[in-house]
């Protein structure tokens, strides 16, 4: 059994998702210590038990330690297969951080998994951003993924619910080259029981920020769903590069908007392919498939990732030059 530092670098929940992940993958059975030992809340939370039940769900793995709080777990995988599942955080937590654990998996064998939780959450990307960007990069490798929004769900009730549906997928090498034309660039702004001007703020602050940095002109939409929780939050891409913005109580619709466009800015003024975030997401697949990609910078969480596969046997490159560039 091979034996993971949960307290390791980034020392999250990431490092938990990614090693179940990698240890359905390549049939190791694992144990992780000091989960999230630096953390206010140090141990597993309810998302994090998600994913793992996620991908658990795939491969039938036996599992030891999946408790709030626990600071030790075991997963000891079976054979990925193909399973219709469903998985209730059973808070606001958030799903697309539970759909990252599982997407590798289910490449693999294809099958559908309903989560329920949080769309849109702080520290996490938003269900826009896992579908117009991380989902949409995967789909022009090969996969076969589509993703449906059925409810969303904000901070603190939840109660959101996202549909996938995967296809046995053989990804192509990573090649994000931009072509000759730069991508369309989109907005969507969504909020729910909340007057319909603060998606609209949101959309034309982050329409700004992407005109005045960049010379892009984006096709926004705003949706307004009274769902059974009170949010809303702000989503911009543009091919490989994306950004995104839970709003809050007390913060402006103006400075969610704002925050919604910065790392897109920042990518593209960079010359990265793809922005600071969708590196560490990108890292397992390049992996697996080979290819290159270049980043803005190197982020810890990329850094934790790369340590993470190298501790599975998976050798990927970093060389730093301005840009960061992945390669494998």
């Amino acid at each position: 059994m091979k034996v993971i530092d949960g307290s390791r670098l980034e020392g999250g929940g990431q490092l938990v998702r990614m090693a179940v992940a990698l240890s359905a993958l390549t049939a190791t059975p694992i144990e992780i210590h000091d989960v999230r030992a630096g953390r206010k809340k140090p141990g597993l939370a309810a998302q994090h038990i998600a994913a793992v039940n996620a991908v658990a769900g795939v491969c039938i793995a036996e599992c030891t330690g999946l408790a709030v709080g626990s600071s030790r777990l075991t997963f000891s995988p079976g054979v990925p297969g193909r399973r219709d599942l469903r998985v209730d955080v059973g808070t606001a937590g958030s799903i697309p951080l539970v759909l990252q654990a599982y997407l590798p998996v289910a490449l693999t064998c294809g099958g559908t998994l309903v989560v329920s939780g949080g769309t849109e959450v702080e520290h996490a990307p938003t269900i826009d951003y896992f579908r117009e960007v991380h989902a949409a990069v995967l789909r022009s490798l090969g996969a076969g993924v589509t993703v449906e929004i059925r409810r969303r769900g904000y901070y603190p009730q939840g109660g959101g619910e996202v549909a996938v549906q995967v296809a046995p997928s053989r990804l192509r090498p990573l090649d994000l080259s931009p072509g000759d034309a730069p991508p369309a660039c989109g907005i969507v702004s969504c909020s729910s029981h909340l007057p319909a001007h603060v998606a609209e703020r949101q959309a034309r602050a982050a329409e700004t920020v992407i005109r005045d940095g960049t010379g892009l002109r984006c096709t926004a939409r705003c949706e307004r769903q009274d769902g059974p929780s009170t949010g809303s939050s702000c989503t911009s891409w543009s091919g490989p590069r994306g950004s995104c913005a839970p709003g809050r109580r007390g913060l402006p619709a103006e400075k969610v908007g704002e925050a919604a466009a910065r790392d897109l800015v920042e990518a593209v003024q960079s010359g990265a392919q793809v922005d600071r975030h969708l590196s560490d997401q990108l890292l397992v697949y390049l992996a697996l498939a080979g290819g290159s990609f270049t980043a803005p910078a190197p982020t810890l969480h990329a850094r934790t990732m790369h340590w993470l596969l190298g501790e599975f046997g998976y050798h990927v490159k970093c060389r730093e030059h301005g840009l960061v560039e992945w390669s494998a």
